[in-house]
């Protein structure tokens, strides 16, 4: 009898239906949903949702600038990253934890085509990880006082962070097949992040995935001067050339890999190449002109007498600015009463984001300056601003304000307030609502003293109306130049201040 022994069939050889794409794309399918549901990448989802949703409507209270809002869909992603590097580096190794790399032998795919599937599945984690960046840049763009206009490129950043901490993390199985260098490197990574991490001003921070900026400073759309596009370019071509790198270690020493990757390699120079070129002169002479003459890049519409000149993305902020000049108005006496004011929006930009530096007072005649920011603090800090320069006539003049002319100032500042008191911490730079202090303001602040704040205190006590017919009866002698604190306590019927009446 002869027997006939048949020879085994090599892995990735055999004849079935679909080949080796259909089983790749299988099993592509199978690790995503493990990857998915693994706790570590369960657990960052969940922070990055519930932060998202805590800090929805906190950053920008109800006035978003989507120039800001898309940088701020970066962060949350990278802890995400994190967990997908950890979960797909064991994920990668399972076979070899458990000791069943021997059974693949009788399987279809080759260990080059398994990677393959394990890098689909980082894809489908990243594509999660882009529909929470849309719905959180959404939010915000739906928002009814949003203005400005998002970057896609910046917004890619989250996704393909996503992308590229997993690919890491593939690559690093194929390098070292050993279970303990993926939680390494995510504690060297926590390490790097929290101790070093945007700290470079220099071009050498764009290698990393997300560049944080040194300041919360808004500006224009076209004054941003950051290669988004250009680095959401280099972020995918250095993670296909991570992805193509772990198929080649696996031994998918093909064709099309090879090219793949000799392309992928040329995407990533030139991304990095192009985002480290620096700020063009043309970009460099508009945030001058925009800083120095914003008349010349500025609209202006009058209300009501005033004048509102906004740049082009900030028209829709006039209607909220001219509701605060109504009623700070409607607080003042004599000619300031009716007094037209022009509120000029100015910003610092020839620093870029990288710097903030600081707005100087106006010496134009019933000229206020209004920020980039709305909403939460700024609004009592333009107040403050308008205040000074109907009592005073100037900004410039405004800041030198060292007398009881304080008393009015402030009450006009923040007595239209629903909640004064609360209006007067905020806009105090140490948060205070006695003793002496810093008043804010979009340019330089004002000095406020004990026995100033005594007096305002008490008014504010008063019923609104009652305190509004005090101020309105005595304005002339209450902002008359060098008149004291005591005098503008007498002119009002309130107690004398016992508090330091010396500014800082």
């Amino acid at each position: 009898m002869t027997t006939v022994v048949e020879k085994p069939a090599e892995s990735g050889t055999r004849d079935e239906p679909g080949g080796p794409a259909r089983a790749v794309l299988a099993l592509a399918l199978f690790e995503s949903r493990r990857l998915l549901t693994r706790i570590p990448v369960l657990l960052a989802f969940a922070v990055y949702l519930g932060w998202t949703v805590w800090r929805a409507g906190k950053a920008w209270g109800d006035y978003p600038a989507l120039q800001d809002a898309d940088r701020a869909t970066q962060n949350a992603p990278m802890l995400v990253g994190l967990a997908v590097l950890l979960s797909v580096n064991q994920a990668a190794l399972r076979s070899r934890r458990y000791g069943t790399e021997r059974h693949f032998a009788v399987l279809l795919l080759p260990q080059w085509c398994r990677t393959v599937a394990h890098a689909l599945s980082v894809v489908a984690a990243a594509l999660v990880t882009a529909v929470c960046v849309a719905g959180q840049f959404g939010w915000e763009a739906l928002r009814p006082g949003a203005i400005g206009q998002g970057s896609v490129g910046e917004l890619l950043v989250g996704p393909l962070t996503v992308l590229l901490s997993g690919l890491v993390g593939l690559l690093l199985a194929g390098l070292v097949r050993s279970a303990v260098a993926g939680p390494l490197l995510v504690v060297f990574a926590l390490f790097l992040f929290l101790f070093f991490w945007g700290t470079s001003d220099d071009a050498s921070r764009w290698l990393l995935p997300a560049v944080v900026e040194a300041t919360g400073n808004t500006l224009p759309s076209d004054l941003m001067g950051r290669p988004a596009g250009w680095h959401a370019l280099y972020l995918a071509g250095l993670a296909l050339s991570l992805g193509l790198a772990a198929i080649l270690v696996a031994g998918g020493r093909k064709p099309a890999v090879l090219a793949g990757a000799a392309g992928a390699l040329a995407m990533t120079l030139v991304g990095g190449v192009a985002q480290s070129a620096g700020d063009s002169p043309e970009l460099l002479k508009a945030r001058e002109r925009a800083t120095v003459h914003p008349e010349q890049v500025q609209s202006c519409v009058r209300r009501d007498g005033s004048t509102y000149c906004a740049f082009p993305e900030w028209g829709p902020r006039v209607g909220d600015w001219a509701g605060v000049v109504d009623r700070v108005r409607s607080l003042a006496g004599g000619s300031a009463h009716e007094q037209d004011v022009v509120v000029r929006q100015r910003v610092e930009a020839r620093y870029g984001l990288s710097g903030d530096g600081a707005l100087t007072p106006l010496e134009r005649p019933h000229e206020v300056t209004v920020g980039t920011q709305w909403g939460g603090n700024r609004v009592p800090e333009f107040s403050a601003a308008l205040a000074g320069v109907l009592i005073a006539g100037d900004e410039k003049a405004a800041t030198s304000i060292c007398d009881g002319r304080m008393v009015p100032l402030m009450w006009l500042a923040v007595g239209w307030e629903s909640d004064p008191l609360d209006a007067l911490r905020r806009v105090r730079l140490d948060d205070s609502v006695t003793g002496s202090a810093i008043v804010l303001q979009p340019t330089s602040g004002l000095s406020m003293t004990a026995a100033q704040t005594e007096v305002l205190r008490a008014l504010l006590d008063l019923p609104r109306g009652e305190a509004g017919a005090r101020v309105k009866d005595h304005w002339g002698e209450l902002t008359a130049p060098k008149v004291t604190v005591a005098r503008a306590a007498e002119l009002l019927d309130l107690p004398a201040p016992e508090g330091q009446d010396k500014c800082s």
